[in-house]
């Protein structure tokens, strides 16, 4: 996606208009748009790592780490360019650069040491990130399957707020799912029912055709094991997101 720059002729439109124009439609209108030949998050690669050579960590760099963190540098890979940076470009630049970025990436570091505190208060595993149902979720999962034979086990984990669609588990005889709550706090609701609050050890009964839906609350992660109950013609439907106001209640 084209990068819109306005900065240029804000802060120098009157004093200064023809690097204003070139600054905000050639250097970002043009160079930075051309992501058939470079990528957005390539391109702040290249300059973050520009610029740090330089000794620039100024606004300007800030600007940059932004950017590469909004075109999808993580935390762990801005940390290891300005590493291999440092070899080359000096190690007090290195420094200088690294305060920078761990202000830019304070919430990412503040939510990893929050995933980790989760994950050492139980005995299962968090697993990868839920992409595979990250559409059906409002906010960030994780998933651990634990048995995939006999009876399926899943270890599902919620970020602070994050909570699954409305849903209902269908079968034709038996099915269902139980959920067994192992760390955190998080939140179980019913169609045209009062929200419930979950804890460890408690357990959910969901029978098939039950339209329902499960998460955490806003302040804390939360994790439960994910049973399937067998059944026959066993299916899934996804149903609508939990609106805001569904889940403050």
């Amino acid at each position: 996606m084209a990068v819109k720059q306005t900065a240029g002729r804000k802060n120098l439109g009157e004093f200064a208009p023809k690097f204003a124009q070139l600054n905000d439609d050639v250097l970002f209108g043009e160079v930075w748009s051309r992501e058939g030949q470079l990528s957005l998050r390539d391109r702040s690669v290249v300059t973050v790592v520009a610029l740090m050579a330089q000794g620039l960590v100024d606004s300007s760099f800030k600007y940059h780490l932004v950017s590469a963190k909004n075109n999808g540098v993580t935390r762990k890979e801005i940390a290891e360019i300005l590493t291999h940076a440092a070899f080359y470009v000096g190690w007090p630049k290195a420094w200088a650069a690294f305060y920078m970025a761990k202000e830019v990436w304070e919430e990412e570091i503040k939510t990893d040491d929050a995933m980790a505190s989760h994950a050492k208060s139980m005995i299962f595993p968090i697993g990868e990130s839920n992409d595979g149902f990250a559409q059906y979720f409002t906010g960030k999962s994780y998933l651990a399957p634990l048995s995939a034979s006999q009876v399926g086990i899943f270890n599902v984990t919620f970020e602070p707020g994050c909570r699954n669609n409305w849903h209902i588990h269908h079968a034709k005889k038996g099915g269902g799912q139980v959920l067994i709550c192992v760390a955190g706090k998080g939140r179980y609701q019913e169609w045209g029912k009062e929200a419930r609050e979950l804890k460890p050890g408690d357990v959910v009964n969901i029978p098939a055709g039950v339209k329902h839906w499960h998460g955490a609350v806003k302040d804390s992660w939360f994790s439960h094991l994910a049973v399937e109950v067998p059944g026959e013609d066993t299916e899934n439907e996804w149903c609508e997101a939990v609106t805001e106001e569904q889940y403050e209640k």
